[in-house]
């Protein structure tokens, strides 16, 4: 009642992301976070007066998470602080990563009250070579469930959803970055030698 009266319920994502046990490639890749990343949350309208509308605030838990784990795959990131230009050098690192929030979608229980929430994101990467050339692009997913529905709120069960959504992508990616040809290729170019990562 309290959230329907006081409108939108908002959820600021909040969660503890660990960086991966591996060890990290021998590289510096900078990395570009959009506004449309950093920033990113999204909307569920209530359907009907029974129900409460969602703003759910992903964007500075996606790049804490972010952070943490690129800081255990590579030697060292460089946070970019303007959106990198075709053609144009990027002094001092040997890539550069760019992550887009390609789709959301979610599930949120509307007329019980178990407080199971489900929440799957499609991200799309690009690297790109200090020139700006491209290397490799690619899209990953990443998928969260609240595990139980004896959580105290609403607001816990999206955060926690959200949290394992965002876990799950970043293991994906830490899986699946060095068996990707494209990728292959480049670090070979490097002379860097990846080592596979076992989920």
């Amino acid at each position: 009642m309290l959230l329907a009266s006081c409108g939108p319920a908002h959820v600021v994502v909040q969660g503890n992301f660990p960086p991966p046990l591996i060890e990290p490639l021998p590289l510096t890749i900078g990395v570009w976070y959009s506004d449309a990343f950093s920033k990113h949350e999204f909307f569920d309208d209530a359907k009907s007066k029974t129900q409460s509308s969602w703003i759910v605030s992903t964007g500075v838990a996606q790049v804490q998470m972010w952070d943490a784990l690129l800081a255990g795959m590579f030697a060292h990131i460089v946070h970019l602080q303007a959106q990198p230009t075709p053609g144009q050098a990027i002094a001092g690192v040997d890539a550069v990563l760019i992550p887009h929030v390609e789709e959301l979608q979610y599930a949120i229980p509307a007329q019980t009250q178990v407080k199971v929430y489900e929440i799957w994101m499609r991200y799309r990467f690009e690297l790109q070579s200090a020139d700006g050339s491209p290397i490799a692009e690619w899209t990953m997913t990443g998928y969260g469930k609240t595990p139980t529905a004896l959580l105290q709120s609403d607001q816990e069960a999206v955060n926690l959803a959200a949290v394992i959504a965002l876990r799950d992508a970043g293991a994906n990616f830490a899986t699946n970055f060095t068996r990707l040809p494209a990728i292959q290729a480049w670090l070979q170019e490097k002379g860097v030698q990846a080592v596979a990562v076992t989920p």
